[in-house]
């Protein structure tokens, strides 16, 4: 079963519950990934290690790179 498959069956046993419909597949992505980030970063303060952000360090590299 796919996961427009399951999210029809899920809406329509919601609906025929009275109960609120589940979000759509993909609404949250961007949230987990921020929180997982976050998670990741947190862990590092704990464990004392540096917090990394590799894709902004790269873009000020890239920024400063000499011309």
């Amino acid at each position: 079963m796919s996961i427009t498959q399951q999210y029809l069956l899920d809406t329509h046993r919601a609906r025929s519950l009275g109960e609120p419909a589940p979000p759509a597949p993909g609404t949250h992505d961007w949230q987990v990934v921020r929180e997982w980030r976050d998670e990741r970063h947190f862990r590092a303060v704990l464990a004392g290690q540096p917090v990394r952000r590799r894709f902004r360090d790269a873009l000020s590299r890239w920024r400063r790179r000499p011309t």
